[in-house]
């Protein structure tokens, strides 16, 4: 086993830990940068200054529809100023922020809803040409759940006009140690936990992982990464506040829109899964925009191509072009610092943040360099599973470390490489998708006897869902296509999720316990797996 804990960098000061909570960290920030813009979406321009002053109206907006201290609100919206808004607020009154994937189906949202037993949902209704609020009413109807008040975006409280004394009151009580946020990651058995952070732990990954990138009041940061993602939520929002750093939060992944805005708001810090990058650096028409600004990239993923950090590097000339290693339960576990070598960064994690620990575990009769399960313990570990304690112990063992499911291994220098995954997760364009809960759904078709999802690499995406079927033996299921299993599954399940191919096979092949071995599957060329041509799904 290798052991690597970080000690040689500065801890957070006296002065910063009173700063450790939302709230704080907001009255902080409008406090030292009044009339520094904190967000820019379109026409809209927010200072801290005026962000605090509309999260106050809107958190007592909150109060005034009932919410209570610690209740839960669910916000299903995507990246805006709004969303900001919205979802500081939510803290501000005292309650806990329940961000909702916004490719999710109104089943998938009120399955969230009602598992956290949410005192509000907050909806910005219309986007993508979808009728939130009226998914969410059907599936609520449909589940038999009982669906609580939903308010919407565009009906937030004004900035002025308001009194604020009780959410004023409410942002005071607020201690480092209450729950801040439960994220949502679904689980190898396809049942989604909810991750929970207390707000010492949101605050404070979020000063580690701005003091590491380098990330101060002059950057200009255009948040790609969804908000309702650790990544754009906690990396993105809560830096901003930390930094003093201008947010510009994009809605929808749009190469020719991204590049315009880099080029016209001289945008300098732009993080993102390796997806982003790839597009980036495919776009037949880069050369017309002006990315001369950016300086810092900060991309992580189960196994990011060397090659691709060093285009980064070489093609878009970003000066610090940095990797990290996190996942929902631990936002921030690794990452490479901005003096490491070039190599370095291309083929690692990077090492421990600082207070963090990683371990390697391996099989006792494993070669001392064998790759392993790599273990986390830290601060930033969730305090575990929403009403999951089954989940939470098997996550975390009884001397605090988080086993990830990851297998890697670390050098000398506690610098990670990931090599593997023990789990079936897969990445697709930044996205966790875990095939159990696809092979769940698909399974709800009669026509499917059988299926086994796994992810297949995609220049594009990262990864891409595969689903292997085999059909019911009737003449319903000698006439199921391709384009019947794509369509079912996206009227079940977020886009990300939906498999692109559907290869068609007699029986899947299993061990003698029965459990698919999809290591097999991987490796199956798709072509020869059934009788005539692979069919694909678009």
């Amino acid at each position: 086993m290798v052991s690597t804990s970080s000690t040689d960098e500065p801890q957070s000061t006296d002065e910063s830990r009173s700063t450790d909570t939302l709230p704080g960290a907001l009255r902080a920030a409008a406090a030292r940068w009044p009339d520094r813009h904190a967000v820019i979406d379109g026409a809209t321009r927010l200072t801290f200054g005026d962000l605090l002053a509309h999260v106050r109206a809107c958190a007592q907006g909150y109060l005034d529809h009932g919410l209570q201290p610690g209740d839960r609100v669910c916000l299903w919206a995507p990246n805006s100023w709004q969303w900001e808004v919205a979802a500081l607020a939510v803290t501000y009154a005292g309650g806990t922020l329940v961000p909702l994937n916004t490719r999710y189906t109104g089943h998938e949202a009120v399955e969230i809803v009602a598992r956290t037993r949410a005192q509000l949902v907050v909806v910005e209704d219309g986007f993508l040409g979808r009728d939130q609020v009226g998914e969410l009413r059907a599936a609520a109807e449909d589940a038999g759940v009982r669906l609580p008040e939903v308010l919407t975006t565009d009906g937030l409280p004004p900035a002025i006009g308001a009194e604020r004394v009780e959410a004023d009151a409410r942002a005071d009580a607020v201690t480092p140690d209450d729950v801040a946020d439960i994220l949502f990651t679904s689980g190898t058995t396809g049942r989604s936990k909810g991750a929970l952070s207390a707000h010492r732990q949101t605050v404070g990954v979020a000063r580690i992982w701005g003091e590491l990138g380098g990330v101060g009041a002059e950057d200009r940061y255009l948040v790609v990464n969804p908000f309702f993602h650790s990544f754009g939520y906690k990396v993105g929002i809560v830096t901003g506040l930390l930094t003093g750093a201008t947010l510009f939060p994009m809605a929808t992944f749009d190469v020719p829109g991204l590049m315009r805005i880099v080029a016209e708001e001289r945008i300098t810090v732009l993080p993102g899964a390796p997806t982003i990058y790839q597009s980036l650096l495919t776009a037949p028409d880069r050369a017309s925009y002006d990315l001369s600004s950016l300086r810092l990239a900060v991309t992580g993923a189960a196994v990011v191509p060397v090659v691709l950090i060093e285009r980064m590097r070489e093609e878009l000339e970003i000066d610090q072009v940095v990797t990290a290693f996190g996942m929902t339960e631990c936002v921030v576990a690794t990452m490479a610092r901005a003096d490491d070598p070039a190599d370095l960064v291309a083929s690692t994690c990077g090492r421990a943040v600082p207070g963090m620990e990683t371990r390697i575990e391996r099989p006792a009769d494993a070669e001392p360099d064998a790759p392993g399960e790599l273990l986390l313990r830290g601060p930033w570990v969730t305090l575990g599973y929403l009403d999951d304690p089954e989940a939470t112990a098997a996550a975390i063992d009884a001397d605090g470390w988080l086993h990830t499911g990851d297998v890697g291994t670390l050098d000398e220098a506690g610098n990670l490489r990931i090599t593997d995954r023990l789990k079936d997760m897969y990445i697709s364009g930044g996205f966790n998708v875990y095939p159990a809960e696809v092979e769940q759904a698909l399974l709800r078709r009669p026509e499917i006897a059988d299926v086994a999802v796994v992810g297949v690499p995609d220049e594009r995406m990262g990864e891409v869902g595969r689903a292997y079927v085999v059909r019911s033996a009737d003449e319903a299921g000698a006439a199921l296509s391709a384009e019947d299993v794509v369509a079912f599954a996206r009227e079940r399940l977020a886009n990300f999720k939906t498999p692109r191919e559907v290869v068609f096979v007699d029986a899947l092949p299993r061990n003698l316990s029965g459990k698919v071995l999809k290591t097999e599957l991987r490796v199956l060329d798709p072509a020869a797996s059934a009788p005539g041509p692979t069919e694909k799904g678009s």
